[in-house]
C-alpha cells in the first residue's frame, strides 16, 4: 500500500515539474528579426534562342521553311534582330521581320529564275536587292527610301562604279545594308567573246573594286549581269565560295517610263508568287522615285522583309588588287577614311 501511495506521489510530482518547464520556457516572438539572407550572383545569360513561339514586328525565329531546313540561309541570333527594331524611329516602319545568314560554301544559288535548290523564304516574305551603283543621286534617293522605312537590302555593285563613287558605296554599308559584287565593267559573263581568264578577271576585279571602295571586305554575294551565267562560271564562283543571285521578281525598272510602271510590275508579279527575291536597280532614277510607295504597298500587302547577311567576308586576289591599283591609277592611301578624318578645319 505505501508502494503504491509513493508511485502515485512521485507521478504526480513530475507532471508537475514537467508543465512548469513548459510553461516558464518563452515561445518566439512574433516581431523577431528575420533570418538574414545574402544576394545570390547574377544568373548566367540565357543561350540565344533560335525558335520563338510567336512574331513581333522583328521575327527572331529560326523557322524557314521545311524544304530549306537544311539551307544554308540561317536566321541570325536575336540580338541583331533586337537592334534593328530598337534603331528605327518610325512605329509603322516596313522594317525588317527576320535577318538571315548565309553559308556560301560551296556557291549556293538564289532566286527561282535560275536558282531552285534553296527555298528558304516563307509566303509573304521578301528580299530586296539592288545592282549597279553606286551613283550619284540616285543611289542616295534609294538608301533614303529604305532608311525612311526602317529596312534592309543587298546591293550588288559594279567595280568600275565603286572607283567612281566609293564615298556612296561607303555609304550603303555604313546604313547596314549587305555589299556584293556585279562584275568590274557589267558584262555579259555568257557571252561567247568572253574567255575564261576573261571570266576570271571580270569576276575578281569587280570584288577587287568593292574591296577598296569600302576599305573593308565585300559580301560574298554575287550577281551575274543581264543574269546571264554559264556553267564554268558557276563553278569558279563555287570555288571561291561565292553565293551566286539570280530572282524571283523583276521590276525591269531600267525599261520603265516612270515610278508607277515600276510598282505596278513588282506587285502583280509578287500577288501572284506570294514572295519572292525583288531584283531593282539602284543606278536608275526612277527607282529611288518608286521606291516609297513600294515599300509602303509591301507593308499594306502583309509582305515582311528579310535581311541577307554572309557568314563571312570574302578575301580578294592579292595580284587583283595590285591590277586594279596599277592599270587604273587608283588611289591606295587612306582607302576607307573619311573625309573628317584626312581633312579638318580648324579656325573659320
Amino acid at each position: 500500500m505505501r508502494n503504491t501511495l509513493g508511485l502515485m506521489v512521485a507521478s504526480v510530482v513530475a507532471a508537475v515539474v514537467i508543465a512548469g518547464v513548459w510553461f516558464w520556457t518563452p515561445s518566439p516572438r512574433a516581431d523577431a528579426a528575420p533570418p538574414q539572407t545574402v544576394a545570390a550572383r547574377p544568373a548566367d545569360p540565357l543561350p540565344v534562342q533560335t525558335a520563338a513561339a510567336g512574331r513581333n514586328d522583328v521575327d527572331v525565329t529560326a523557322a524557314l521553311s521545311k524544304r530549306a531546313e537544311a539551307s544554308p540561309a540561317l536566321t541570325a541570333p536575336a540580338p541583331v534582330a533586337a537592334a534593328l527594331k530598337s534603331a528605327c524611329a518610325n512605329a509603322d516602319a516596313l522594317g525588317v521581320s527576320r535577318t538571315v545568314v548565309v553559308d556560301t560554301a560551296g556557291g549556293p544559288g538564289f532566286g527561282f529564275e535560275h536558282f531552285k535548290q534553296l527555298d528558304f523564304l516563307q509566303d509573304k516574305e521578301v528580299v530586296l536587292t539592288f545592282d549597279d551603283g553606286p551613283w550619284p543621286n540616285n543611289t542616295p534617293t534609294v538608301l533614303k527610301a529604305l532608311a525612311d522605312e526602317c529596312t534592309k537590302g543587298v546591293f550588288f555593285s559594279v567595280g568600275k562604279h565603286a572607283t567612281y563613287h566609293p564615298e556612296i558605296l561607303r555609304q550603303v554599308l555604313a546604313a547596314g545594308h549587305t555589299v556584293g559584287s556585279h562584275t568590274w565593267s557589267h558584262v555579259n559573263l555568257n557571252s561567247k567573246k568572253m574567255n575564261e581568264q576573261q571570266v576570271k578577271d571580270e569576276i575578281e576585279k569587280g570584288f577587287s573594286a568593292v574591296k577598296m571602295a569600302l576599305g573593308t571586305n565585300p559580301a560574298p554575294f554575287f550577281r551575274f549581269p543581264q543574269l546571264q551565267h554559264n556553267p564554268g562560271a558557276v563553278t569558279y564562283l563555287g570555288t571561291r565560295n561565292v553565293a551566286m543571285f539570280s530572282t524571283d521578281v523583276d521590276s525591269f525598272d531600267f525599261k520603265a517610263d516612270g515610278p508607277d510602271k515600276i510598282v505596278n510590275n513588282v506587285m502583280t508579279k509578287l500577288d501572284k508568287l506570294g514572295k519572292g527575291i525583288i531584283l531593282m536597280h539602284d543606278f536608275q532614277k526612277h527607282t529611288g522615285e518608286a521606291l516609297p510607295t513600294l515599300l509602303r504597298r509591301l507593308k499594306a500587302g502583309g509582305y515582311k522583309v528579310v535581311a541577307m547577311k554572309a557568314k563571312g567576308t570574302l578575301e580578294t586576289l592579292p595580284e587583283y588588287d595590285a591590277m586594279l591599283v596599277k592599270n587604273e591609277k587608283l588611289p591606295t592611301a587612306a582607302a576607307g577614311r573619311p573625309v573628317s578624318s584626312v581633312v579638318q578645319t580648324v579656325s573659320d
